[in-house]
């Protein structure tokens, strides 16, 4: 794994900023209890490289699953819950390390594709992730569907882009404005930019060098153009 380089201000003060390097050891410098909402996409552990030839770290072997999901529960508030994608194949030590960590599934969400990222015994359409709660949250006044749409961000930044859209409507009905949102595997930072853009802090982090450098450099833009909306009072934008 890489070695992290978190400076002594980003150790006191973590929020609206994306962290570079390994999460287990980026939380383990966070304070226990202190996130609202965890919202993260992390390795599916199938060793994927898409078309172009871009692949993800820690893609190929799970060693790191149990620790980064224990951490994730030590940092996430009492009665919150968290979102975390996964893949199906890997279902079993997804589940494991979930469980192992002291979170309980509350839910299950399908993300409906137009398009399909892999074809062999059937077309595959759909993105899919668990609803996880630490302790006894109470449920969102309007609750989503549990199945949802999900439109092809493009995938310019990172080869497994999750648009921010799809991202927006979780964190809005999981967290109030004014909270705070943590990402763990941040990639492109697409959570990070749909809690900017919510309302929200965010808190990403991210090993990859290139990714860790898109994803920087796109909330950057993100903070720029809130703040442009802002004195221009034309609201605040709905994309990035």
């Amino acid at each position: 794994m890489a070695t992290t380089t978190v400076t002594t201000a980003q150790q006191s003060n973590f929020t609206n900023q994306i962290l570079h390097g390994d999460c287990i050891e980026v939380m383990r410098q966070m304070p226990a209890n202190s996130v609202d909402f965890i919202l993260t996409d992390p390795p599916y552990l199938v060793n994927y490289r898409d078309r172009s030839g871009r692949t993800i770290q820690n893609d190929v072997d799970a060693s790191w699953l149990k620790p980064a999901m224990s951490e994730a529960y030590r940092v996430l508030k009492q009665d919150r819950v968290a979102v975390m994608f996964y893949g199906w194949t890997k279902i079993d030590a997804f589940f494991e390390a979930w469980r192992s960590a002291g979170f309980q599934p509350v839910g299950h969400i399908v993300f409906r594709k137009s398009y399909s990222s892999k074809s062999r015994f059937l077309r595959y359409q759909h993105e899919q992730a668990f609803l996880l709660a630490k302790g006894r949250p109470p449920p969102p006044k309007q609750p989503l569907g549990d199945v949802m749409e999900m439109t092809y961000s493009g995938n310019k930044l990172h080869p497994t882009q999750k648009p921010v859209p799809a991202l927006a409507q979780l964190i809005r009905s999981f967290s109030l404005p004014g909270e705070s949102v943590l990402d763990p595997f941040a990639g492109s930072g697409s959570t990070c930019a749909a809690a900017l853009l919510t309302g929200r802090k965010y808190i990403g982090m991210e090993m990859d060098d290139t990714y860790f450098q898109h994803a920087t450099e796109r909330l950057q833009r993100v903070h720029q153009r809130i703040a442009a909306k802002r004195s221009s009072g034309s609201g605040i934008p709905t994309r990035v």
